[in-house]
């Protein structure tokens, strides 16, 4: 069901940042807004922490939630700008990529987990956009002897360019949801537009709702990824889909040596010139070293009740689309 204009609704229900709150109510999509900020308890006050990794860095479960949190806070406001000077602009084209690999029809229902800033929810809608214009160019070139009127009364009548497709964005960070509306105001996106406040590990929406779980570059940032991954099986429908762009473990030895050298030597340094933070980008750098490997990552996307999953490798493997079914 595609929403006549752009609303925001805040949910927050789950382990916080990831396993660092607990205000979670009744299972469904809540829709109060906090006026202050979240409420936090430590969980390392009832049970002892488990230990973790926040890159290189062992830190306990608790704590590596809070870093997480304050990395995306702390790169919202130039989080597209260092993407763009990162990857020189390729991210462009992996998301789009992304897109045409989904391929989603008119009334697709998406969840889009980690997307704040919007990039895949925009993308999803100007594709649904874009296909109805299609459609609705070969109707009138089969009805060429319309007249004007008729043509402008055919536009006119169309309630839902989308054709009740819809995309919920959901982020654990209000400041990512807060660039990503901005975003949407102007670029023009008004319609099929959901913003929510949650945690991939605790989802704030019932079972068997969505066609398509996207998640772009984010599920690294996860503690307990195949809990995410379990939270995506069960929110989808019999038959969805879940589809993953995440940065890869690179084979070849020339370009993983390089990727590194630029990794660790560059990006850090991009950071702290343009956006004022070293230590957020050299963690963003260790966190994909950290990331499981292909193989590794496939059998824990099956382990959680996906079929036919797929791997398919992107500029030199350097970063990496992962998809299954919920049959």
């Amino acid at each position: 069901m595609a929403a006549p204009r752009s609303y925001v609704l805040w949910s927050y229900c789950g382990r916080g940042w990831s396993r660092l709150v607990r205000t979670c109510g009744p299972r469904g999509l809540h829709s109060s807004l906090p006026a202050g900020s979240l409420g936090v308890r430590f969980l390392s006050q009832e049970k002892h922490a488990t230990q973790t990794h926040f890159g290189f860095e062992t830190v306990s479960e608790e704590e590596k939630g809070g870093k997480v949190y304050q990395v995306f806070e702390s790169v919202a406001k130039k989080y597209d700008v260092m993407n763009d000077m990162m990857s020189l602009g390729i991210h462009r084209v992996w998301k789009d990529m992304l897109l045409w690999k989904m391929n989603p029809l008119p009334g697709t229902q998406l969840l889009d987990v980690a997307g704040g800033t919007g990039d895949i929810a925009f993308r999803f809608l100007n594709y649904i956009q874009a296909q109805h214009q299609r459609k609705q160019k070969r109707q009138l070139r089969a009805q060429q002897n319309l007249s004007w009127d008729e043509i402008a009364k055919k536009y006119q009548d169309e309630e839902d360019p989308l054709g009740g497709s819809h995309v919920m964005i959901c982020d654990i960070n209000r400041e990512m949801l807060k660039v990503g509306q901005k975003k949407a105001s102007d670029q023009g996106h008004k319609a099929g537009l959901t913003w929510v406040l949650g945690d991939a590990e605790e989802l704030p929406f019932d079972d068997h709702k969505f066609d398509i779980y996207t998640i772009a570059f984010g599920i690294r940032n996860v503690i307990h990824i195949d809990q995410a991954l379990q939270e995506a099986h069960r929110v989808l429908k019999p038959g969805g889909r879940f589809l993953c762009l995440e940065f890869s473990r690179v084979n070849n030895p020339l370009i993983s040596r390089l990727y590194d050298l630029y990794s660790f030597q560059v990006i850090p340094v991009l950071g702290e010139v343009i956006a004022g933070d070293w230590k957020s980008y050299q963690y963003l750098v260790e966190s994909i070293r950290k990331f499981p490997s292909q193989e590794e990552f496939k059998e824990m996307i099956e382990d959680a009740g996906f079929q036919k999953v797929t791997y398919e490798s992107l500029t030199s493997g350097i970063v990496a689309i992962h998809s299954g079914f919920k049959l």
